[in-house]
């Protein structure tokens, strides 16, 4: 749990409520939360990943009560991913084990259909055995001063949760980038530029930083 651990890697936004906000803050979230939680991959399906919000401490439990989302002013959730792969060399080793009974037990190799149902079934044995790759990524939500980070460093993941963010519960998001914040605050770009304490070194007021080879 990167937000109990102090982890440094995560995404900045400014949440906005795209329609009113609720009145009951709490029932509004945990039941957001709850309509989209995770749920385990279906193994006799052709599944092979499942996404979905978890509690913070327990990347089992989708209760969602009050008392496990809800730390003083910050909202506290995450975002569970499995994944189930089953290993090619497996299914190889296994395919070319069935091969063989088949031919010593019929005196002759299996046609393409039959090797193509077996590797159906084989495929099936092997999902119920495989251990889904699991990855939890923390959520901490400041409800005074608005502000949401998603302790995640994959872009991709981080736009999956957001998109989810907005289907559980209607919210929108401005990224806190430093360019996003300058502009907000009316501030000049250029002021974002490296300063001399930043260099090193005593710049003019107009010096432009050159890169080089060394």
């Amino acid at each position: 749990m990167p937000v109990l651990r102090g982890a440094v890697t995560f995404s900045r936004f400014r949440v906005e409520h795209a329609k009113e906000a609720p009145s009951d803050i709490k029932r509004w979230l945990t039941r957001g939360l709850k309509a989209h939680a995770f749920e385990p991959i279906d193994r006799r399906s052709e599944d092979d990943r499942a996404a979905g919000f978890v509690e913070l401490e327990n990347a089992d439990a989708v209760d969602f009560s009050a008392g496990r989302v809800f730390y003083g002013e910050y909202a506290l959730f995450s975002f569970r991913i499995d994944s189930l792969k089953v290993p090619a060399a497996a299914m190889k080793a296994e395919l070319a084990k069935w091969s063989a009974n088949f031919e010593q037990e019929n005196d002759r190799p299996a046609s393409r259909g039959e090797k193509t149902q077996a590797k159906a079934q084989i495929k099936q044995m092997l999902r119920t055995r495989a251990t889904p790759r699991t990855n939890v990524l923390d959520v901490s939500w400041n409800q005074t001063t608005q502000q949401m980070q998603i302790w995640a460093a994959s872009r991709k993941v981080v736009e999956e949760i957001i998109i989810a963010l907005e289907n559980a519960l209607s919210l929108k998001f401005v990224g806190l980038t430093p360019a996003a914040i300058a502009q907000t605050s009316g501030l000049d770009e250029g002021a974002l530029g490296p300063t001399a304490e930043l260099i090193g070194m005593d710049l003019p007021a107009t010096a432009e930083v050159a890169h080089g080879e060394a």
